[in-house]
């Protein structure tokens, strides 16, 4: 789990925290409580900017997913090019949100983060474009929302091995893992670097700085 503490933004209604993967953040909306029930927002782009340096990237689809207890999605990436950065949030439950560096040559590749999402603190989590993301179902009817920067393409998304020793997850002892077919086969990360099947740093940084343009403060 990351260690930064929080900083407040510009937007006194939004905090956000650096991961130690780099490049990807954490944001935590305040909540505005009364006897209808609460009002938050997720995403707040001048938060956003401050801490990025750009506004959200165009975001070419929105993702909505359901799972029980015990699912574990991932490690999904894209390859780069196009590659993919996504914008997280949960909506419904609990979940262990894993953010992990994939990218050959980046300064924290191999590294990952873990972030609670859930319906007490509302945090979000951005990846950067062309690491890899997991999550956790931490109970049934999690329900997960997610902005990305690309459309769906099926030969484009790959996967690692979210159970690879080398990468020591954080998945919890006291569930009992539901996969899919293929993230059960996934390669391991040295396995994948060995068939050039990750995203390299600089070409990853290439590609956001393309996605960024004319979208400054």
């Amino acid at each position: 789990m990351t260690e930064n503490s929080p900083k407040s933004t510009a937007d006194t209604t939004m905090t956000a925290e650096e991961l130690r993967v780099e490049g990807a953040f954490a944001f935590t909306p305040q909540v505005f409580p009364d006897d209808r029930g609460y009002f938050l927002a997720p995403f707040q782009e001048p938060a956003f900017t401050e801490v990025l340096g750009h506004g959200l990237f165009q975001v070419a689809q929105a993702n909505h997913s359901r799972s029980r207890r015990g699912v574990v999605r991932g490690v999904h990436y894209t390859v780069a090019p196009p590659g993919s950065a996504k914008y997280v949030h949960c909506m419904r439950g609990r979940s262990l949100d894993i953010v992990v560096d994939i990218r050959v040559g980046s300064p924290t590749y191999g590294r990952w983060d873990a972030v609670l999402l859930d319906q007490a603190d509302f945090r979000a989590v951005y990846l950067p474009l062309g690491v890899g993301h997991a999550f956790i179902a931490l109970e049934d009817d999690t329900v997960m929302s997610y902005f990305i920067s690309s459309s769906y393409v099926p030969e484009y998304e790959l996967a690692v091995d979210a159970f690879d020793p080398a990468l020591g997850l954080p998945v919890p002892e006291d569930i009992t893992p539901i996969r899919s077919p293929r993230d059960t086969v996934a390669p391991k990360l040295a396995e994948a670097r060995e068939q050039n099947r990750l995203p390299h740093y600089t070409e990853c940084k290439r590609l956001e700085a393309d996605l960024y343009a004319g979208s400054g403060s």
